[in-house]
């Protein structure tokens, strides 16, 4: 059916985009509220902002040690109790030090928290293995919303990104800036889809070497991978928006004159 020509609707397009708008100002707050946020404020991308970005010493030992700990018990003894028992121990500890301390309790709790679910469901089948399903579940999940947000072009590092940068949804209007959020959005894909293709078989051999494999494959393809990916995507969005952290400045069109007419209109 030929065009009209016809303007849009202004409803129509603002409710095209006020979920994603929603979203992406949901994502943004929820990263200024985490380290990510002390990244996003500090002038260079040093290696400071970036382990204040993962939460410091204390947030990489709180992320890391639980299941060190799960994996080395049960690799030399097999004991799944005793395993995950000793894991929830260490993530009590971490969380106790905390409120005494009067810290920020919120990522030692939810890493408690997250720790004592997979310990209880794999207490509740004896498999060691079911330790670790929470967390593939969390990259199928993760890895089918960034999939999905690609292929609907509304890549969700694009939304973060606009909306920490002040730009909001108008880096879709530009295409470089809107293939950049795509292919960013596609290496954070790749990230979770590799972690499903490593631990995914190895979860379902069940198996005592299997579980000991699995774990060494959540540590490497934890913090190792994720914090590289977190600085090179912090560094291509600066690019974009410059250092300052605003959004670069547009040139002003002149204003037409005797000398500098109008464009024609057809």
């Amino acid at each position: 059916m030929p065009s009209t020509g016809e303007p849009s609707n202004p409803d129509d397009d603002e409710r095209e985009t006020s979920v994603p708008s929603a979203l992406g100002e949901g994502l943004a707050s929820a990263a200024r509220k985490s380290g990510i946020g002390k990244l996003a404020d500090s002038e260079t991308s040093t290696g400071a902002a970036l382990l204040a970005a993962l939460g410091g010493v204390r947030g990489l030992l709180e992320t890391i040690l639980p299941g060190l700990v799960f994996l080395i018990l049960f690799t030399f003894t097999t004991n799944v109790p005793l395993s995950l028992g000793a894991s929830v121990l260490v993530a009590v500890v971490f969380t106790v030090v905390r409120i005494v301390g009067k810290t920020p309790v919120t990522q030692a709790i939810a890493g408690l928290i997250g720790v004592g679910a997979s310990a209880i469901l794999a207490l509740i089948t004896g498999r060691g293995e079911d330790n670790f399903l929470f967390g593939i579940g969390l990259n199928l999940l993760y890895g089918a919303a960034l999939l999905i947000s690609m292929l609907v072009r509304w890549p969700l590092i694009g939304l973060a990104s606009g909306y920490l940068m002040g730009d909001g949804l108008a880096w879709r209007k530009d295409r470089t800036k809107f293939r950049v959020m795509q292919a960013l959005t596609f290496f954070w894909f790749l990230l979770f889809a590799a972690r499903l293709v490593v631990e995914l078989p190895l979860y379902l051999a069940h198996t005592a070497a299997a579980t000991t494999g699995l774990g060494i494959a959540k540590l490497l393809m934890g913090v190792p991978l994720y914090a590289p990916l977190l600085l090179v995507t912090w560094f291509v969005v600066r690019g974009l928006y410059g250092v300052g952290g605003g959004a670069k400045d547009e040139p002003k069109p002149e204003p037409a004159g005797p000398d500098r007419p109008e464009s024609n209109r057809s």
